[in-house]
């Protein structure tokens, strides 16, 4: 139980280590009968982002600004309880946290660059408009009705 099914990859080479997860466990609410009253099946996984060795410095960084709302001293928290199993549970969380760190350390989009509507078409665009135009006044003749 205490192997996972393989390593989660953030992005790249880089994986979440093991050894910097802290695991929490505790009954899920919700309906579920006698089952749900005497297993852990919720799970709180934390993550230190603020301490991890496994980051580089700058996704660290980007990481930090830009999940600064869900941090709670450096350090950022994911749960799961959709599952009744509470191996099912940690894989779901696990993959949650990995997704959620690949997000917030992506490089920044490039910002875009300005680019000038050809005249062609702003010359097309404005004859279409003034062929409507004259279309919709010619139906205003006193001949129509």
């Amino acid at each position: 139980m205490d192997d996972m099914s393989g390593p989660h990859v953030i992005r790249g080479s880089v994986s979440l280590p093991e050894a910097e997860l802290m695991w929490r466990f505790s009954r899920s609410s919700g309906p579920g009968g006698q089952h749900v009253n005497t297993s852990d099946s919720q799970v709180e996984l934390r993550f230190d982002l603020a301490r991890s060795e496994a980051l580089p410095e700058v996704w660290k960084r980007r990481a930090l600004e830009r999940l600064s709302g869900r941090l709670v001293d450096g350090v950022v928290t994911v749960r799961a309880s959709e599952h009744r199993s509470q191996w099912r549970n940690r894989e779901t969380a696990a993959v949650r946290l990995a997704a959620l760190l690949a997000e917030a350390t992506a490089p920044p989009p490039k910002p875009r660059r300005a680019t000038r509507i050809p005249r062609g078409i702003n010359e097309r665009r404005l004859r279409e408009k003034k062929q409507r135009s004259d279309t919709k006044r010619g139906r205003s003749g006193r001949d129509w009705g």
